[in-house]
């Protein structure tokens, strides 16, 4: 039998913890803090208090639900960045104490080759190499991956990510925090061609959001300058627009850098993997290009413990641990 691991996430505004046993996720609890609608984007003083309230209840379930005790833990993983500091150091202050009072190892993963490892929490798996599309609320990457501990970064976001510009352009028609789920749902039955904007040139491999968000906000002002009703009067088609504009932006690197590096072995990663277009996109260009597609199930897309899990089974296969000193860095590099 292999090891069995609590898993603990905390990088943002989801307490969520998990058991990992013999390389199989048994449950995956996530408490979602819904305090930020309010103020249109995560705050992080009220995240980071929002996990101190939350942690324990949210372990104690995690293990209850998998019959699991202390006893039989073999180590405590958590995340120990990129993210919000004052969110990480909770999980990571509670999984150090938590580990060093069982006296097992503890396991520091980092967030974005979590969300890429949740490909292997079910089947079917890629095959390695593979070429993963990460996008969410703070990252937007192409990585090649490998192996479970062997990745590269080949392409990232040169500003902001993918998944701030959904939400910075929901927020513009008027939808709550988070929008990008907003603009999925009401794009359904707009015509995604009806409006074209702007996008900004990048070269090779890598990505730029913020020119997209100021065209979107200027086209939004001229045309409300002409019609006081214009946002309500087409919020479908323009949720589908600019959807279709975003999503489009990473479908054409994902496309030029799986021809150029002849992988066909293609995941999709990340929050906005649940996103219902860029689904069906890479399942329509799958098809077309004779891609192996790969895209997890939506509770492993969203931050979530149950690849933070996988990732630490990964990690102590190898008896990667960290020391009882380690400090979460909000700016983990790859």
């Amino acid at each position: 039998m292999g090891p069995t691991i609590l898993a603990i996430e905390s990088s943002c505004d989801e307490t969520s913890a998990s058991i990992v046993r013999d390389g199989k996720v048994l449950n995956n609890v996530i408490s979602t803090q819904s305090v930020h609608e309010i103020y249109g984007g995560v705050v992080p003083e009220l995240a980071s208090r929002a996990h101190q309230k939350t942690i324990v209840p949210v372990v104690r379930h995690c293990l209850e639900t998998a019959g699991i005790g202390t006893q039989d833990l073999n180590a405590i993983a958590f995340t120990k960045g990129p993210g919000l500091l004052g969110s990480l150091l909770v999980g990571a202050s509670f999984a150090k104490s938590m580990a060093f009072s069982l006296g097992i190892p503890l396991i520091g993963v980092h967030h974005m080759k979590a969300h890429i490892l949740a490909h292997f929490i079910e089947k079917p798996i890629p095959q390695f190499p593979f070429l993963c599309l990460t996008v969410s609320g703070g990252h937007t990457q192409l990585v090649v991956v490998h192996s479970p501990l062997e990745m590269k970064v080949i392409g990232q976001t040169k500003d902001d990510a993918i998944g701030e510009a959904f939400d910075k352009c929901a927020k513009m028609l008027g939808f709550s925090y988070p929008g990008g789920p907003m603009i999925d749902k009401h794009s359904r039955g707009g015509i995604s061609d009806r409006f074209t904007f702007p996008s900004t040139d990048i070269p090779d491999f890598d990505f730029s959001f913020s020119g997209i968000k100021t065209g979107f906000l200027y086209f939004l002002r001229n045309m409300e300058k002409e019609s006081e009703d214009f946002i309500e009067s087409n919020k479908a088609d323009l949720c589908a627009s600019i959807q279709r504009h975003l999503v489009n932006m990473v479908i054409e690197k994902l496309v030029n850098a799986a021809n150029k590096m002849g992988i066909k072995e293609i995941g999709i990663a990340g929050g906005v993997a649940a996103n219902s277009r860029l689904r069906s996109e890479v399942e329509r260009l799958g098809s077309e290009y004779d891609w192996n597609v790969y895209i997890p199930k939506f509770e492993y897309c969203t931050d979530n413990a149950g690849m933070i899990a996988m990732a630490a089974h990964f990690q102590y296969e190898q008896q990667i641990f960290e020391s009882p000193e380690v400090v979460p860095d909000a700016r983990l590099v790859f």
